[in-house]
């Protein structure tokens, strides 16, 4: 199953890579990770994907958290939650199958960012199942490049 870890941790140099070493050292795997400081410039805020059952991302959490630099962490995907993610698309346009990229663009409300020389670039927000269904949609052969950011999300509740 997919869970989401959300982290506070300390702002320095070295926090990130002891936290992916200590996914590598025990063989799981980060499907996506974004970090940026927070509001607390002393802080930043990371955000994991990761696949596994119940007791392997308990596992993680627990490894995470005795890790010196970490201040805290939830698992998002257990709590109420809002997750977003952003990919940008440049597609091939052609007049032939503009149509077809415009009703899907509307479709799951996609905005176009630049156009230039045949080639419009989409920008895509939402979950990553409605990133996913975009990219399904639109013909492959049509897709020149694909960017995503990976998660981000917060939990509902007004605590963290």
């Amino acid at each position: 199953m997919r869970h989401i870890i959300l982290l506070q941790l300390e702002n320095e140099s070295g926090a990130l890579s002891r936290v992916a070493g200590l996914f590598s050292a025990r063989g799981f795997n980060i499907e996506s990770l974004t970090v940026a400081p927070t509001n607390d410039k002393s802080l930043s805020r990371m955000t994991i994907v990761s696949i596994g059952d119940d007791d392997i991302i308990e596992q993680i959490i627990k490894q995470l958290n005795k890790l010196v630099d970490v201040v805290k962490v939830t698992n998002l995907t257990a709590t109420d939650h809002i997750e977003r993610e952003l990919a940008l698309v440049k597609v091939d346009v052609n007049s032939n199958y503009q149509s077809k990229i415009d009703k899907y663009i509307d479709k799951y409300n996609g905005k176009i960012v630049d156009v230039k020389e045949g080639i419009c670039t989409v920008e895509i927000v939402g979950k990553s199942q409605k990133v996913n269904d975009f990219l399904a949609a639109i013909d492959v052969i049509k897709i020149l490049e694909v960017s995503r950011t990976g998660v981000t999300g917060v939990c509902q509740k007004r605590e963290y």
